[in-house]
């Protein structure tokens, strides 16, 4: 595909697949962290209108994730004249353990009694999964280019304390056409060789309100990654940023990629997670059925590998195969081969809800996630 714009927008969302190669190609990531994520799986109930209460909004952190993996959950109810509630877990990707598996952490939570209460009786509606950015300021590339800027959750305009993003895509996407009108009715911008730059673009965006907003909260996602963990972003969050709003002259780092921190399954305890009961927690291949996701099966894969041996050879031998555990549609499954003597990697592509964990999370960096052909993908509703 060719683009004869003269500037053009980048506006994927987190982890675009277009934006990860401009990373590389531009080097736009030259003088910021790796970025870290997270993946937010979610479910719409319809609940017992006796449990409903309209507006209500309920955060929790922590259980029944470890002190050491950064996780919370939200409850929704929504007032939308049938008794709706939407309820969502988050596992920051960073997490250690391989047999981690976010979905089924998801599911045991609903096992919660509290949350239990509120569901029992319900039905499930909707599922659905999508990463999200939470390196804030401190992984934030460079934003403008030669023909072209990034914008919305592509660069990662993302709130983690207060889960907010969307206002800061629209603000970043006005920065943008602002600075683009600018650099285009410059009498100077126009080159044959060469697509102008909307330089002012980074400018607007540092002079915003988006800026401020994550300088100030910059240091509490980091926090979590201490001796203390989740507790020590608990501890700073209650002292530190309520004393100081981020005005403390230090700046915490987030450190290797969030691939990187995977540790080796010998070096890990297995996780035995309870049994879905069909009624408050699900098994996963009823949960993709909900997405409505579909891909034309003769289409080519969209999940491409750029080694075969990888798979089996490394991700298997060392950490257990987690693909087939953080990947919240069953795409990934190990098999025995044909003459039963070994594993095989199994894609099952048609599955994928384009959540991009895969890309994200492989501990070796092997799984590159491309755009399927046109139309393909989840068709959330109400979601």
């Amino acid at each position: 595909m060719e683009l004869h714009a003269k500037v053009t927008m980048f506006a994927e969302g987190c982890h675009g697949h277009l934006g990860k190669t401009l990373y590389k190609r531009l080097n736009l990531r030259q003088h910021c962290e790796p970025q870290t994520y997270a993946i937010g799986l979610k479910e719409l109930w319809e609940i017992d209108a006796a449990n409903h209460h309209p507006g209500r909004v309920e955060h929790s952190l922590g259980w029944p994730l470890d002190r050491y993996t950064y996780g919370g959950a939200f409850l929704y109810h929504l007032d939308e004249g049938a008794p709706l509630v939407s309820i969502g877990f988050v596992v920051g990707l960073d997490y250690k353990n391989p047999y981690i598996s976010p979905f089924r952490e998801f599911q045991r939570y609903k096992t919660h009694p509290y949350i239990k209460k509120t569901l029992n009786g319900g039905t499930r509606l909707a599922y659905g999964a999508r990463a999200l950015n939470e390196g804030g300021i401190q992984s934030i590339p460079k934003l403008s280019f030669p023909g072209g800027c990034l914008i919305g959750c592509l660069p990662g305009f993302m709130n983690v304390p207060k889960l907010k993003g969307t206002h800061y895509a629209m603000k970043s996407g006005i920065c943008a056409a602002e600075s683009v009108f600018e650099t285009l009715a410059a009498k100077n911008s126009i080159s044959e060789t060469l697509n102008p730059t909307p330089a002012s673009y980074e400018k607007y965006i540092r002079e915003s309100y988006i800026w401020k907003d994550l300088t100030a909260v910059r240091n509490i996602r980091p926090s979590a990654n201490g001796v203390l963990g989740i507790w020590g972003s608990i501890l700073y969050t209650g002292t530190v940023y309520f004393l100081l709003r981020g005005k403390e002259p230090w700046t915490l780092h987030h450190g290797s990629s969030d691939a990187a921190k995977l540790k080796p399954s010998t070096e890990c305890k297995v996780i035995d997670y309870p049994k879905p009961d069909g009624k408050i927690s699900f098994d996963l291949l009823s949960s993709v059925a909900l997405t409505g996701t579909n891909h034309e099966d003769d289409q080519p894969s969209h999940l491409t590998l750029k080694d075969d041996s990888v798979p089996v050879n490394n991700n298997l031998a060392i950490f257990a195969g987690p693909e087939q555990r953080f990947c919240p549609a069953g795409v990934y499954e190990f098999v025995p081969t044909e003459d039963d003597k070994g594993s095989r990697l199994q894609i099952n592509a048609q599955n994928c809800i384009h959540c991009k964990t895969c890309d994200i999370k492989d501990p070796s960096q092997n799984i590159n996630w491309v755009c399927p052909e046109s139309g393909g993908g989840p068709a959330y509703n109400g979601m």
